[in-house]
């Protein structure tokens, strides 16, 4: 009985991480738009050294200083979907011009 409700207990508690874990994301505003990314990035900034001091003051810990990163969410957001969309966007041109370079290739190559 024990060995059926063990692959259940683990599901639930699966989904309640990551349920968990979407409601932090969606409550906190990452899944919004760039700005909100950006407020949230801002303050996460603000907030994770400090928790971090504090974590290796507690343990006793010495951290190697972190490296600079400088990203900005408003630049980068949905890159990947905008140059999907131009690609999809000139793909009928594109291939307009490889099937017309094939063409003229295989008119050469029959002279």
């Amino acid at each position: 009985m024990a060995a059926k409700i063990l692959p259940v207990v683990k599901l639930a508690t699966k989904v309640t991480i990551a349920g968990g874990a979407i409601y932090v994301a969606y409550d906190s505003g990452l899944l919004g738009g760039s700005e909100e990314g950006s407020v949230v990035l801002a303050k996460a900034k603000a907030a994770i050294p400090p928790a971090v001091d504090e974590w290796v003051k507690y343990f006793g810990l010495e951290l190697p200083t972190p490296p600079k990163i400088e990203f900005s969410p408003l630049q980068a957001w949905n890159s990947g979907v905008q140059k999907s969309i131009h690609a999809l966007s000139v793909a009928p041109t594109r291939a307009t011009e490889y099937t017309s370079q094939g063409v003229q290739y295989l008119k050469d190559l029959t002279k």
